[in-house]
């Protein structure tokens, strides 16, 4: 599933950022717009819509599919204004449905993205993204890994950029 406007320029930097409603991720869209409106480059956010665990009746189950495509949608929607006021740009918005490492692993291959943006929570163990792409597979990614911290308040961020 993508959502329209999702291709990104060949001659620009291209930010990727996986976006929810988490604060990491906020802090993660925040510095892949900064840089971007710096650099010129272009961003791409991207939701991730786990698949369900198990199968439910045919009608049940469409349900709760269009009700998880339209909770993905509005999400995108309102960090797409985010990035808008923040960089000037309007970013591509891409909608995928499966496991996380595995979707974001895949737009990886299908677009050159120069730079994976994740943001790390600022208590705790790192998320199943940030382990996973900072982790064993760091060293043979076609990227630049980005983590930015979630301790770090916005005006940091937007030093930082």
């Amino acid at each position: 599933m993508t959502a329209p406007g999702t291709a990104l320029g060949t001659g620009t930097p291209n930010y990727l950022v996986v976006v929810d409603d988490t604060d990491e991720s906020a802090l993660a869209m925040r510095y892949a717009a900064i840089r971007a409106k710096m650099t010129g480059g272009n961003i791409m956010l991207v939701n991730i819509v786990p698949k369900p665990e198990f199968l439910l009746s045919g009608g049940l189950q469409d349900m709760i599919a269009a009700e998880a495509q339209e909770a993905a949608e509005a999400l995108l929607s309102r960090k797409a204004d985010e990035v808008m006021t923040l960089s000037g740009q309007r970013p591509a918005l891409v909608i995928r449905e499966g496991k996380a490492v595995d979707e974001v692993g895949r737009i990886l291959t299908e677009n050159k993205v120069h730079a994976l943006i994740l943001g790390a929570a600022a208590k705790g163990a790192p998320g199943p993204l940030v382990s996973h792409f900072s982790g064993e597979r760091a060293g043979n990614l076609p990227c630049v890994v980005v983590i930015v911290p979630g301790g770090l308040d916005p005006e940091a961020i937007d030093r930082l950029a």
